[in-house]
C-alpha cells in the first residue's frame, strides 16, 4: 500500500526534486504530487476559475523554469510553489487593475463625448426653428451660406446672423452645465 501523499511528500520530495533537476521530464511527478494543493491555494485567492487555471499553470511553468536554481531552505518545494503562486496572484491582480484602468480611461472620453453630443442635440431642439434650420443646413447637410440662404429664402447676411446667434447660445448653455 502506498503511503498517503503528505507522508510521501515528506519522504520523497528531496529525491523527486533532485531527479527533476537532473532530468526535467521527472518534473511530472512533482506536478502530480502538488497540483491539487497549489490549485486549492490559488482558487481560494482569485475571483474566477479561468484565472485560477492560468495562474496555476504559470506556477508550474515558473517552477519548471526555475528548478535548476531551487534550493530547499527549510520550507521545501511546496513552500516554494506557494511563494511562486502568491507572486503570480499579485502579478495577475496588478495586470487586471491596469487593464480595468485602461478601459476606464479609454471609455471616459467617449462617454463624455456621447454625453456632450446628446446634450448638444437637446439644446439645439430648444433653439428657435430658423436657427435649427440654419444649423442643419450648414453642419448636417454641409451647405454653404449661399446655399442655405437660397434654401430658406433669406439673405446670406441673415443666415450668418442666425448661425452666429445659434452657436453663441449653444456655447453659453454648454458652458453653464459643465
Amino acid at each position: 500500500m502506498a503511503p498517503p501523499q503528505h507522508d510521501r511528500a515528506g519522504l520523497d520530495e528531496r529525491h523527486l526534486v533532485e531527479a527533476a533537476q537532473r532530468d526535467p521530464r521527472q518534473f511530472a511527478e512533482l506536478y502530480e504530487l502538488y497540483f491539487e494543493r497549489v490549485w486549492i491555494f490559488v482558487i481560494r485567492r482569485v475571483a474566477d476559475r479561468e484565472t485560477a487555471q492560468d495562474i496555476t499553470s504559470e506556477v508550474f511553468h515558473s517552477a519548471l523554469r526555475g528548478l535548476p536554481h531551487f534550493e530547499s531552505r527549510g520550507g521545501g518545494f511546496l513552500a516554494w510553489l506557494y511563494r511562486i503562486a502568491r507572486n503570480a496572484i499579485a502579478d495577475a491582480g496588478r495586470q487586471r487593475r491596469r487593464e480595468v484602468q485602461q478601459v476606464v480611461e479609454e471609455a471616459q472620453p467617449a462617454d463624455r463625448e456621447t454625453e456632450d453630443a446628446a446634450k448638444l442635440f437637446r439644446l439645439i431642439r430648444r433653439l428657435p426653428k430658423e436657427q435649427q434650420q440654419v444649423l442643419e443646413l450648414r453642419f448636417v447637410a454641409e451647405k454653404s451660406v449661399a446655399e442655405a440662404a437660397n434654401a430658406l429664402g433669406r439673405s446670406e447676411g441673415a443666415i450668418k446672423q442666425l448661425q452666429f446667434r445659434a452657436i453663441r447660445t449653444l456655447r453659453e448653455q454648454m458652458g453653464r452645465s459643465r
